[in-house]
């Protein structure tokens, strides 16, 4: 990411939930928000992403890691958790959709990104919730004791985290780090994606890949870190992770995507992962 400018990444992560309201009507994931608030320049954009057979995986893989991120907040929400926490929000949307009464929402974010969401909000017409708190933060530069502190958190209280879209990012350092203020909040649970090394895919499959990672760097956003299955399972419950559940492409297919998954080649890629302090 530039420095002093919004995350292209997070702009692609929202085009991509606005274009399954329209191409899959949002049968995997439901965010009416999400084209309004694009910026111009993005919504334009849509049709010939929309137009691009080679973006249809990607585009059902981010539907369906907001759909199991928002299905363990609500569980965790009906056992008791009244704190939620959305690191490296982007353009996310629930906290404008949040249907859950008495829960308050921080978002954390770094600060250029941070005040782009605030003008689009603004110039969508949308107000920003009285549940939602904005809390600023560089990942690499500051804790998240930092960034949350200061506007209200309760570090001593139960929390889910939400954390979509930024594990490839940052340092493997950044990352256990992060884990090991999650795991220090008590009952807390966090859901996250992360995506396999390039020797896991096959040839064919490697070399796209290896071409989206070449273009998030160009954008000055490289992939930083990528994890086996069982070696990111294992560092959840070195940081104190009792219950880890993680969902492969084929897995994801298999319990969202129906009859879209047909034609998907569903080997290796990306992965969504809930860990969670509390036995199963």
């Amino acid at each position: 990411m530039q420095p002093g400018e919004p995350s292209k990444t997070a702009r692609g992560a929202a085009a991509y939930r606005a274009i399954h309201q329209t191409l899959e009507a949002g049968s995997i994931f439901s965010d009416p928000f999400a084209i309004r608030i694009l910026d111009d320049e993005t919504r334009a954009g849509l049709e010939e992403s929309a137009a691009d057979p080679a973006r249809r995986p990607m585009r059902l893989f981010i539907a369906a890691r907001s759909r199991f991120s928002e299905e363990a907040l609500a569980a965790s929400v009906a056992r008791g958790i009244r704190q939620v926490v959305v690191l490296g929000a982007g353009l996310d949307t629930f906290s404008l959709r949040n249907p859950h009464a008495g829960v308050r929402v921080f978002e954390v974010d770094y600060p250029a990104t941070q005040a782009w969401k605030r003008e689009r909000l603004t110039q969508a017409g949308l107000a920003v919730p009285g549940s939602l708190t904005f809390a600023p933060v560089d990942f690499e530069r500051q804790s998240l004791t930092d960034g949350l502190d200061a506007p209200g958190f309760r570090a001593d209280l139960p929390a889910f985290f939400q954390w979509l879209g930024v594990v490839p990012y940052l340092t493997r350092e950044a990352i256990a780090t992060t884990l090991d203020y999650i795991a220090a909040v008590p009952d807390s649970e966090v859901v996250f994606d992360y995506a396999e090394p390039f020797a896991n895919y096959s040839e064919g499959r490697r070399e796209k890949i290896m071409a989206m990672a070449a273009s998030a760097a160009s954008r000055g956003e490289p992939w930083l870190s990528m994890f086996d299955p069982g070696e990111i399972s294992e560092l959840l419950r070195e940081k104190g992770f009792e219950t880890v559940e993680d969902l492969g492409v084929a897995d994801l297919a298999n319990r969202f995507y129906g009859d879209l998954k047909k034609g998907l080649n569903l080997g290796p890629g990306g992965h969504v992962i809930r860990a969670s302090r509390r036995a199963a």
